[in-house]
């Protein structure tokens, strides 16, 4: 739901513009605006949490699709929304950056005040789909949103280098909500989720952040990277990642073979990170626990949900 999204490695890579992809349509703008690949990315860990909370709680899939309907729906709609707030606000910084100069806000294929109202009327449909199953699950989106909106894009991006952390808020609630809407009085499992979201982003950001350091200091963004310096962040992202790997041993409802696999996996990681030290590239390095990071989130998340569906069929 944030710049605690989920990026892929084209991110890491220099901005090729071919004339083909300066072919826009109306639709296409529409889904640049929104962040299409942020929505998609983030609805695989909101459905996670609704299928882990189905699964605890013996609540059947097919007979439950109202909540499944409407919890995956108000979540892409408040994340469409606050992500389509994030380019009209941005939209005076975000011509400085390779990634985001050509967003439609920028190039004016989108008028600002056309970008705000459908900001807000994305997230109001969104907390409202949110409501259709419980409360609870639209009290968490409408922190999501704020959380992203406020206190993230207009508070802290531009003036702390904090703004990671606090945008890993948002970033880590949709596994939250999408338990919330099957089971809103959560419980351990739900909390790990996010806690796993929100450790993961900061060094999954700051890598990116590495890579493209020039371009948020040309923006006036203090990332860690920018202000602090590459040595500095090399041993937060190191630190974030070691903070992970307790976290599947309180997770043991899934399954010994889950605790084993979210073991090697920040293990692995963390070995990764520490080998940044004695690596001379910094950048080949940031690259490296980028692309190690979108492999992490994609398996882990996976595997809960097959590890799930094979206990059900057996």
């Amino acid at each position: 739901m944030s710049d605690s999204r989920v990026l892929t490695e084209a991110d890491m890579k220099p901005n090729t513009i071919s004339i083909s992809d300066n072919e826009t349509t109306p639709w296409k703008d529409f889904l640049a605006l929104i962040k299409i690949g942020i929505v998609n990315s983030n609805l695989i860990t909101t459905f996670t949490g609704i299928w882990l909370a189905l699964h605890f709680t013996g609540m059947p899939f097919l007979t439950n699709l109202d909540k499944v309907f409407f919890a995956l729906a108000g979540s892409a709609l408040i994340m469409a929304g606050s992500c389509s707030f994030n380019n009209y606000y941005d939209r005076d910084i975000d011509h400085l950056m390779e990634r985001t100069k050509n967003r439609p806000t920028v190039t004016g294929k989108a008028s600002a005040s056309k970008v705000l109202i459908l900001s807000f009327i994305l997230i109001g449909l969104g907390i409202f789909m949110l409501a259709m199953t419980n409360m609870t699950t639209a009290i968490l989106g409408g922190i999501g949103v704020f959380a992203y909106v406020v206190l993230y894009t207009m508070i802290t991006k531009r003036r702390y280098v904090s703004n990671t952390i606090v945008g890993s808020i948002s970033g880590a609630m949709p596994p939250l909500i999408g338990w919330a809407a099957v089971d809103p009085g959560l419980g351990v499992i739900p909390w790990m989720l996010f806690l796993i979201m929100f450790l993961w982003q900061p060094p999954h950001f700051y890598a990116l952040a590495m890579k493209r350091v020039e371009e948020y200091r040309a923006a006036g963004v203090p990332m860690l990277p920018v202000v602090k310096g590459f040595k500095a962040t090399k041993r937060s992202m190191v630190l974030w990642v070691a903070w992970l790997i307790p976290v599947p041993f309180f997770m043991t409802a899934l399954g010994t073979t889950y605790v084993v696999l979210a073991t090697i996996l920040s293990v692995g990681w963390f070995v990764l990170g520490i080998y940044g030290y004695k690596m001379k590239d910094d950048l080949k390095w940031a690259k490296l626990m980028f692309v190690y990071s979108l492999n992490y989130m994609t398996i882990l998340f996976v595997a809960m949900v097959i590890l799930t569906l094979i206990k059900v069929v057996n």
